[in-house]
């Protein structure tokens, strides 16, 4: 299942426009508070998807019912321009486990490259709802990598949350293809109709990782 949320015009187009912006983008302090922003939304419109359960609440006046989530969320992301994306989740799902995952292309010289997974922090994901978070959506390949690599690693979740900001419809098509529908959901903000030769998301952004934390040797 793919919900891609700039479907529907709300605030957050205003965020995804600025990121966008070349003219804006520059600034980094806006850019990773509005991938913040971005996915401060997300968070929300997932919350609407999990499981929860009645606790009594004491106020100073009376016992109020109140439904609170019952999923065990653990939120992981791919170093380093999922940290800003993360922070955001992590706003939202303040009581979240986490994970971290280091991967980066290799180049290969005919121009095309692989991606390694170098190093895996993460508390255990069995029976859990896990929130695998990636602000650029390519090719699908490094998502789906660090997923295994996830479960692998720490068990497999009840659920799991694939959220990027920006995708591509290849990288749509190829999470889709590579797992199960019924026990993951990919979320989108907006869904971008082309990939360069070296694996940038057209219009997109640019370089996520670069615009939030300047240009890596």
């Amino acid at each position: 299942m793919v919900k891609i949320l700039n479907k529907e015009n709300t605030i957050l187009n205003k965020f995804l426009a600025q990121m966008r912006d070349k003219a804006v983008q520059g600034d980094s302090m806006r850019f990773r508070r509005n991938m913040e922003r971005v996915a401060e939304i997300m968070a929300y419109e997932i919350s609407k998807k999990l499981n929860y359960k009645t606790r009594m609440v004491e106020t100073p006046l009376g016992i109020a019912a109140v439904e609170e989530i019952s999923d065990k969320v653990v939120i992981a992301t791919i170093l380093r321009a999922g940290l800003p994306f993360h922070q955001g989740f992590l706003n939202y799902f303040d009581d979240a486990d986490n994970g971290f995952v280091s991967a980066y292309r290799k180049s290969r010289p005919d121009g095309s490259f692989i991606v390694d997974v170098e190093y895996v922090s993460t508390s255990s994901l069995s029976g859990k709802t896990l929130i695998l978070v990636d602000p650029m959506l390519a090719t699908g390949t490094s998502l789906m990598l660090v997923y295994d690599a996830l479960v692998r690693r720490a068990g497999e979740p009840e659920h799991t949350h694939f959220a990027a900001v920006f995708a591509s419809e290849q990288g749509v098509d190829y999470v889709l293809k590579h797992t199960d529908t019924t026990k993951c959901t990919l979320w989108c903000a907006a869904v971008d109709p082309e990939l360069t030769s070296k694996s940038y998301i057209v219009p997109g952004i640019g370089d996520a990782g670069d615009l939030a934390y300047g240009v890596k040797l």
